[in-house]
């Protein structure tokens, strides 16, 4: 990864630093790029969150090959984790890599080793049409996601989902103010209950809400007939001063796990970092900026070395923690102090 960390420094030059440690405070308030909104509150709490989570460490145990495969949804993935829906790359890491080789790399990659890649919305149609290319030319291997639009522009979005073959889509409710978008005469908004049972009742593949905070949220999310949630602040990209996603997690998780899929998404750099989240009650964990360096760095192969340290990383880890599968990892491996 030395060498695709040192690529992607040039690629993303003026609009990431790749800093050792990903933390959002080199980059507070550096949009468009790769920081977090206003003071990088929102971006650091998730990182914060995760870093303040410790592992207990046990191993007087048979867990000597765990097991990382897990079913989600109905499909099965080799590791539980998803690369995160980004897109406009010329604006948000540069124009020495297109749109195009931008999403086919992480969606090949993501492919190429069991598990899936999300496709990013935004002005510039660019963003969405390489995103569904990319996800027909893998058979529908690939999760769209769709910004929360007029009804429009995102009943037409929701119908080219369909045609690219995709088993699912998804909606980032948590770009509905994303005033930028407005100023460009493409309005995003927030949706009612019933404007989102409608949505997802209008389309026929399993639907994704990514952008939910609280309890209360996660449960008007089943209400409406979401598949899947994503618990998620949106990297830390649209609202300051919001927690961690590891902080809410928990007690979002405690109060619809089983009657929908959980998603987080906030921080997760590492394989422990994956396992943590899992002992917190995700299902399945989304990661954002580095699956973003890998590409950038290394394109596919980049995309496919950095799952496979992720792998390593996360097998390891529940060696270390007495876990042998990721189906029945708890909170128990947790430390907490007394």
């Amino acid at each position: 990864m030395k060498e695709i960390r040192r690529k992607a420094k040039i690629v993303m030059e003026g609009f990431c630093r790749i800093c050792p440690s990903c933390n959002g405070k080199a980059c507070a308030g550096e949009m468009p790029g790769m920081g977090g909104i206003g003071t990088g509150t929102s971006f650091s709490a998730n990182i914060e969150a995760l870093s303040s989570i410790k592992f207990n460490m046990r191993l007087i145990h048979d867990a000597c090959e765990p097991v990382t495969k897990k079913t989600v949804l109905g499909y099965a993935f080799d590791i539980p984790v998803l690369a995160a829906p980004i897109g406009g790359v010329s604006f948000n890491m540069g124009d020495r890599i297109t749109e195009k080789d931008y999403i086919t790399a992480v969606l090949g990659g993501c492919h190429e080793t069991g598990t899936l890649g999300c496709t990013g919305d935004g002005a510039p149609d660019i963003v969405h049409e390489a995103g569904l290319a990319a996800i027909r030319e893998l058979n529908g291997k690939g999760i769209p996601f769709i910004k929360p639009w007029e009804d429009k522009e995102l009943f037409l979005k929701l119908g080219k989902a369909v045609e690219s073959k995709a088993e699912f889509a998804g909606m980032d409710i948590d770009a509905a103010g994303l005033i930028t978008l407005k100023l460009m005469g493409r309005p995003v908004s927030p949706k009612s209950p019933e404007k989102l049972k409608e949505i997802i009742d209008k389309t026929p593949l399993k639907f994704i809400l990514k952008g939910i905070m609280t309890v209360d949220d996660a449960k008007r999310a089943v209400d409406a007939g979401a598949a899947g949630i994503v618990v998620s602040n949106h990297g830390g990209r649209v609202l300051d001063h919001t927690p961690g996603v590891a902080d809410v997690l928990p007690e979002i998780a405690k109060a619809v796990k089983g009657s929908i899929a959980v998603i987080a998404d906030g921080g997760i750099r590492t394989g422990g970092d994956v396992l943590k989240m899992l002992a917190l009650g995700a299902d399945l964990v989304m990661i954002g900026r580095p699956f973003s360096i890998a590409a950038t760095g290394g394109l596919k192969d980049g995309v496919k070395k950095y799952l496979g340290i992720l792998k390593a990383e996360l097998i390891q880890t529940m060696i270390l923690t007495g876990c042998r599968d990721t189906v029945s990892v708890d909170r128990s491996i947790l430390f907490h102090k007394p």
